[in-house]
């Protein structure tokens, strides 16, 4: 690995003071190693940043050093944490937080840890017993009146990975001006610092109860219990992936009315080291296949996945020739978005005052939908935490009815302000049965959302650039793009380049620019083409990725044509991958 000789001897003066007494044994005796080794590689990942809190908050690899996750960058984040929620809540007589953990090594390890450094700061703590999917996560901050949250969580994210999600009051992932501010506390805090051992009796473990009033809410996001009622025995197949998902779906899944769910008994094993898949992620073809394969066994009607933390959802429904697979996020997205607006006005609740959110780089389709009907939309950034954050700015005013991102995660109800798998999956099960009502598959009211609202086709295409070098290659990338935006894309003239580095909307062909409405920057830039291609291109806040999304749109004129216009499609975005040399 070529490194400059000044980073180097940054790198190795930090890893030095790793080698201190307030280390453990077994961190020091890691840290010389790193630091005997020839190769310096992973010396210098280890070291070459700390870890900050980006769109999924504290994530990164299992390790020793300030850019691993183990108890010393987990420590220094919770009494950062803890420092900053005694500033800001001050004058209250109880600052209490909920601490809740996934399937992954180490995330129990991590919670329990946290659990005594807030307790050590005199902070209140409920611990659940157990596992827990994030979602519940989220809604107990808010049942509990917590002025905070964490969950130990790395997501969807390899074995190697693990991660600190970290909430504020209103049960929302943190977001400006908290997020910045308690990074500031974070980096005033040394090892030293960290109180490790607390008060036990500030500690409260929860579990079953919080468990019941989480799934009495989940029930209420039922629309049509009528439909529910005749489909019953609607044959569904669910897999964890051996996570949190086992503890609560399929009970969730129950409490709609569902009564013949069923499951992949190796992938129930609850396991951070996810021993049947390569990668726990529900977008993945591979993460999913055993689940698949499960449902041709028994006949289903659909096939649903969660990832480790159930936050995210997927979905494999039959093609016309009774094949599964797996819809994209978007679809996932537009399904869930289509049948609450249909239903609601079906049964007369729409009002006028309600509201959806999607990300900027989800799909154009939602928002069709949402014009079409009259109802507002928002566009926010990648990241729930800015879903919940128009949700909290509407609150008493607009009433939140959907909210989701190409990344398969909806948000069903404003009890929880993050991705929700467990609400999803029983509302995915739901629109099945309202599917089959209508004597239809998924992939038929699919078609029928694109014959209505007009078609598209979307495709995400990421590049991995690990360590130091990689994250100087994606950088130099992102500025490319900017000095030199391409002139056509997949036949189409270029029209309008979005940039949120400075929320600059310029209009190539008339020379116009505008403002975009957005309350922070971020680094993502748009492409939109005269024939409706859209194209994000943007970094990943928590893994060494840069992203790509793909929206070209096309004509549907009856179900028969589908195949076509998907053929068509699919060229065209490959053609487009082509140019811009992916």
């Amino acid at each position: 690995m070529a490194v400059n000789s000044e980073t180097l001897d940054t790198v190795i003066e930090k890893a030095k003071t790793w080698l201190s007494d307030v280390y453990d044994p077994e961190t020091r005796t890691e840290v010389k190693r790193l630091l005997e080794q020839e190769d310096k590689t992973e010396l210098i990942d280890s070291f070459y940043r700390d870890l900050e809190f980006g769109t999924g908050g504290l994530r990164g690899i299992m390790g020793v050093g300030s850019n691993r996750m183990n108890i010393y960058t987990v420590g220094a984040a919770t009494q950062g944490l803890s420092n900053y929620l005694k500033k800001v809540f001050a004058d209250l007589d109880e600052i209490k937080v909920a601490i809740a953990y996934d399937c992954r090594n180490n995330s129990r390890l991590f919670s329990e840890k946290s659990a005594g450094i807030f307790a050590a700061n005199g902070i209140k703590v409920y611990l659940f017993e157990d596992l827990r999917p994030t979602p519940e996560m989220s809604f107990v901050i808010r049942e509990l009146g917590c002025q905070s949250g964490i969950i130990l969580t790395a997501s969807h994210n390899p074995k190697e990975y693990n991660g600190y999600k970290a909430y504020w009051e209103d049960g929302s992932q943190i977001v400006g001006p908290h997020d910045v501010n308690i990074i500031e506390e974070v980096q005033k805090v040394k090892a030293e610092d960290i109180k490790f051992e607390g008060n036990r009796e500030l500690i409260e473990i929860i579990g079953e109860e919080m468990d019941k009033k989480f799934l009495a809410k989940v029930k209420t996001v039922s629309i049509s219990p009528d439909v529910v009622a005749r489909h019953k025995d609607l044959k569904i197949v669910y897999t964890p992936i051996h996570g949190t998902g086992v503890k609560l779906i399929p009970a969730a899944l129950r409490a709609f009315g569902f009564n013949n769910i069923f499951n992949v008994p190796e992938q129930d094993v609850v396991s951070g080291d996810f021993p049947t898949v390569i990668s726990p992620n529900p977008e993945e073809p591979a993460a999913m296949e055993m689940a698949i394969k499960k449902g041709y066994e028994v006949d289903a009607d659909v096939v649903m996945a969660s990832d480790p933390d159930a936050d995210r959802i997927g979905v494999a429904v039959r093609n016309d020739a009774g094949e599964f697979f797996i819809i994209n996020g978007n679809q996932t997205a537009l399904l869930f978005i289509y049948y609450i607006v249909t239903k609601m006005k079906e049964n007369g609740q729409l009002k006028g005052n309600e509201f959806i959110v999607k990300t900027i780089v989800s799909t154009e389709k939602i928002a069709a939908i949402a014009q079409k009907n009259g109802i507002e939309y928002f566009d926010v950034y990648t990241g729930f935490k800015y879903i919940a954050e128009v949700i909290r700015d509407c609150e008493g005013i607009k009433k939140y009815i959907g909210g989701g991102e190409e990344s398969f995660g909806f948000m069903p109800a404003d009890f929880v302000r993050d991705k929700d798998a467990v609400s999803s999956c029983a509302l995915m099960a739901e629109i099945t049965a309202w599917a089959k009502d209508q004597g239809k598959t998924l992939f038929e009211l699919l078609k029928d959302i694109y014959l209505e609202y007009g078609y598209s086709k979307e495709k995400m295409k990421y590049i991995v650039r690990p360590g130091k070098t990689g994250a100087d290659e994606i950088q130099q990338m992102m500025v490319t793009f900017r000095t030199n935006p391409p002139k056509t894309l997949g036949g189409g003239l270029l029209k309008v380049v979005k940039d949120y580095a400075d929320l600059t909307e310029k209009n190539l062909l008339s020379g116009e620019s505008k403002k975009i409405d957005q309350k922070i920057t971020s680094n993502v830039l748009q492409f939109f083409t005269e024939d409706g291609t859209k194209i994000s291109v943007r970094p990943s806040g928590t893994e060494p990725k840069i992203k790509f999304y793909f929206e070209v749109s096309g004509q549907l004129s009856s179900p028969e044509e589908f195949d076509e216009v998907e053929r068509l499609a699919d060229q065209k975005i490959d053609g487009i991958m082509e140019e811009l040399n992916l």
